[in-house]
């Protein structure tokens, strides 16, 4: 229950904050820098090196690049039939396919599940930013043109990304040096991203103009919240998929999208109205749809 609290008291916070112009505009970007540049890598140093390699771990590899290929063929069909432009299209590409595995996904597994299921999470969360830093980004500029595409481009992006190099030096380093001296230092820092993440996802939540947008809206979150978790199970089922790495892993995909995947399209122009609602209601429509998840997860048969 005290993680339930903690989850809309923090998100809350962010929202009267902001509403009360209290703290600076881009308050958030702060935030989030200590997030991505500190807290995040110290999660990886924290789990990754304790976790015990099977290979069970490649479903948790496997699921974010499969609901990332599903939700492109998803929206390049829907934007085919609804004549929606290559901007409007680029946009909600990025926004259905990429799930908010560590802002939001961390602190609701402490809350469904325990602690140490993260472990399992973080692996969802690296391979989800590394499809940001790639593909992603080929996408949003390919979708803009805004810049011309280069290799060099692309891999800067991947090989400059702190949570990305965070777990690369987390799995590498353990192998070289003792780092269990620092272990509660990378607890302490690791336990800001919860709080601080949803605090920062309060600051940045707005919900004006959806009504006009609403089936734009409607069709990226039924695939994001409902169909790409979806397609995870059955693909776990058919394989004889189970246990709590399954469970975590499809849990992870049912995630609302990623922040930065909206902050991509913003700063690459691909309507950011439409990406922008959609991070904002896929938020906090999966209050309810991750609950719904956790039941199918942990209270029938199937795992």
């Amino acid at each position: 229950m005290a993680n339930f609290i903690l989850i809309g008291l923090c998100i809350i916070a962010g929202i009267l904050f902001r509403k009360s112009k209290s703290l600076p505009k881009d308050a958030h970007k702060g935030i989030n820098a200590w997030i991505i540049y500190i807290a995040l890598p110290a999660t990886s140093f924290k789990y990754l090196p304790h976790i015990a390699w099977t290979k069970d771990l490649f479903f948790p590899v496997f699921a974010p690049i499969c609901v990332w290929l599903l939700g492109w063929l998803f929206v390049t069909i829907y934007a085919k039939f609804s004549k929606v432009s290559r901007t409007t299209s680029g946009g909600l590409k990025l926004v259905s396919s990429l799930s908010n595995t560590s802002f939001i996904g961390f602190p609701l597994i402490i809350a469904y599940f325990s602690e140490k299921e993260i472990a399992t999470a973080i692996i969802c969360d690296q391979i989800t930013f590394a499809l940001l830093s790639t593909i992603g980004i080929i996408v949003a500029i390919r979708s803009s043109q805004q810049q011309k595409l280069s290799a060099n481009l692309v891999l800067k992006k991947v090989l400059t990304f702190p949570p990305l190099l965070g777990c690369v030096l987390a799995l590498t380093l353990p192998h070289f040096f003792n780092l269990s001296p620092f272990d509660a230092l990378f607890d302490k820092l690791s336990g800001t991203v919860g709080p601080l993440a949803l605090f920062s996802i309060g600051l940045q939540l707005k919900f004006g103009g959806w009504f006009s947008e609403i089936k734009h809206i409607s069709f990226v979150l039924l695939y994001k919240l409902i169909l790409a978790p979806l397609s995870i199970l059955m693909i776990a089922l058919i394989l004889g998929i189970s246990g709590m790495i399954a469970r975590i892993t499809i849990f992870e995909m049912a995630m609302p999208t990623l922040l930065t995947a909206g902050l991509v399209a913003d700063q690459y122009n691909l309507n950011p109205k439409v990406s922008n609602l959609v991070v904002g209601m896929g938020i906090l429509l999966s209050f309810i749809t991750t609950g719904v998840w956790w039941l199918i997860l942990t209270q029938t048969n199937l795992f």
